[in-house]
């Protein structure tokens, strides 16, 4: 069996994962719903005609898509919630509108062209979410922290200046490189305020925004285990995401603060 360690600041914690055995069960497993080609190219035409005229002729064709999407966003909430708790009551309430809300864009056009939603992690314990975005060539699935209010993002920032050899080591864990690669998010282009230009760490407290990512290719989009290969990238999150969650949960002391 293969398991890995989640790291915490400091020391390892062991956490058994469990993604095969060569004792598995001789039992007929569920078959997830997979994302269907009419799904995808659905949104193909549409990007070619984004205008309110063809979507509602085509209305049926959406309806379609749409539901087979609630399905897959559906079973994979229920495998999400095996290894995580999460707030977000059902797929259907996961799924973003694919309505676009115009009034401050430049680009005018009705609809997204992509199928996309989040699952929240509940309690105040549990910080960050999930995000899926299901797009012809651009399909990818992501979690952290899209937009720290203020205090959340000072607090991670205090974490970084005095922690920051833990933050790179966890960084640096080979199953989060080879599945995300480096650190996303869009970052400040000089030091923050109160920090010198010089600190060890400033690469990092550079960041305001802090999110893992990972993509699909078209052909695993469309791959009847699909929700098993998203369902494991999200669970591999989750080292990241209750890392960060233990800094946003105590002060500088390593005090509850809930």
């Amino acid at each position: 069996m293969q398991a890995y360690s989640i790291y915490f600041k400091g020391r390892y914690q062991a956490a058994f994962v469990f993604f095969h055995s060569k004792f598995t069960p001789h039992y007929k497993t569920m078959q997830h719903p997979a994302i269907q080609k009419a799904s995808i190219d659905f949104l193909k035409t549409l990007g070619k005609h984004n205008n309110r005229d063809w979507f509602t002729a085509h209305k049926e064709k959406y309806t379609d898509a749409h539901n087979n999407i609630i399905d897959f966003a559906s079973s994979l909430l229920g495998e999400m919630s095996k290894h995580d708790t999460i707030e977000t009551p059902s797929g259907k309430a996961s799924l973003f509108r694919i309505y676009k809300d115009v009034r401050f864009s430049k680009d005018k056009t009705p609809y997204n062209t992509h199928w996309n939603g989040g699952f929240r992690r509940a309690t105040k314990k549990l910080r960050g979410g999930y995000y899926y975005h299901i797009e012809p060539g651009n399909t990818f699935a992501a979690c952290g922290f899209w937009a720290p209010n203020t205090a959340d993002l000072a607090r991670i920032r205090q974490d970084i200046a005095a922690n920051y050899k833990d933050w790179k080591k966890m960084l640096a864990n080979k199953t989060l490189v080879s599945t995300f690669g480096a650190l996303q998010g869009e970052q400040l282009i000089s030091a923050p305020r109160g920090y010198e230009k010089d600190h060890p760490a400033i690469e990092l407290l550079r960041y305001k925004q802090f999110i893992l990512k990972h993509h699909f290719t078209n052909a695993e989009v469309l791959a009847t285990d699909f929700v098993t290969q998203m369902n494991g990238v999200f669970k591999k999150m989750r080292p990241f995401l209750d890392f960060m969650s233990e800094i946003l949960t105590t002060d500088a002391n390593g005090e509850n603060v809930l």
